[in-house]
């Protein structure tokens, strides 16, 4: 077995076909083949199983998988910091969920440390993604929230995965509206009384448990609701569609409303305690020092 192989397989299960994988990975289809079946003679199991119809994975191949995409991940890792034209650059990367003030944050070390060389990430992603990140040393630090609703799921995973959680400040639950919405001048609202219009959120496809959203009401059954994963096709379809965000994770930062959106307190109570996570017991980085230090101005708990 090797990281070749490994690398194979998770192509074939993110393709459609095996024929769309060979081409992928710039290899022919045979020797994709060949090499797959190779490795699953070593194993003694069954990742895939072949049919008239095309490919599908086995028990024994999604659990393998799972393994796989952490061992590769790894490498991948290992690689680019050891291996790659750039190893003498200064590395330093964050995950966080869909705030403004992480990024602040993060801007200010980069201006405050401005190495001679570097290569840093700041990735804006799903909650199940940040913790695997840090955890997998992906990423030094992440930014997450959670609400009464999904508080117990998301305290078990950060304790199962090693993790330390550092609570920065609680945000009460508002809906933001564009400013020509008709409820644009309310202070205070109900959900059901925007149950005309759609409710725009954050979409966690890769996790089919709701709760792990990065937004209040996560277990309230919305009667309209649109999807989106991308911060500036949630901005438009709330304007074109007179639709709202509930919560500060989309539109927010420091409550500050980005221009053209209104806040309107919830009337339906679901505070967010957003603060970072670490590995628990990690050493830190002279980088990884400076962004906790940037995000301690935020504390307000």
């Amino acid at each position: 077995m090797n990281v070749s192989q490994l690398k194979y397989v998770l192509e074939v299960a993110s393709s459609s076909s095996m024929r769309e994988a060979a081409t992928k990975l710039f290899i022919s289809q045979p020797a994709l083949s060949a090499s797959i079946k190779e490795l699953e003679t070593e194993l003694g199991i069954l990742i895939f199983e072949r049919t008239n119809k095309g490919i599908s994975i086995t028990d024994a191949g999604r659990e393998f998988i799972t393994y796989a995409q952490k061992v590769v991940g790894q490498y991948e890792i290992l690689e680019e910091r050891y291996l790659s034209k750039d190893s003498d650059k200064e590395r330093f990367s964050v995950s966080t969920q869909h705030y403004n003030f992480p990024i602040r944050a993060f801007s200010e070390v980069i201006k405050k440390n401005y190495p001679d060389k570097f290569i840093f990430s700041i990735h804006e992603t799903k909650t199940k993604d940040i913790l695997e990140d840090v955890k997998n040393m992906k990423s030094e630090v992440g930014i997450i929230s959670f609400s009464r609703t999904n508080e117990d799921l998301i305290k078990k995973l950060i304790k199962e995965y090693g993790l330390e959680f550092t609570p920065l400040m609680v945000k009460e639950t508002y809906a933001y509206v564009w400013k020509d919405h008709k409820f644009a001048g309310r202070d205070e609202i109900s959900i059901e009384e925007l149950s005309d219009y759609p409710c725009v959120s954050f979409d966690q496809s890769n996790d089919s448990n709701f709760y792990l959203t990065e937004e209040a009401m996560a277990d309230y059954d919305f009667e309209k609701m649109i999807k989106s994963d991308d911060r500036a096709t949630t901005m438009e379809l709330i304007a074109e569609l007179h639709g709202y965000s509930i919560g500060t994770g989309l539109l927010t930062g420091e409550d500050v409303i980005l221009d053209g959106f209104r806040s309107i307190k919830l009337k339906e109570e679901d505070p967010l305690t957003i603060g970072y996570i670490l590995r628990k017991g990690s050493t830190m980085s002279t980088y990884g020092k400076a962004y906790v230090e940037e995000l301690l101005k935020y504390k307000e708990v």
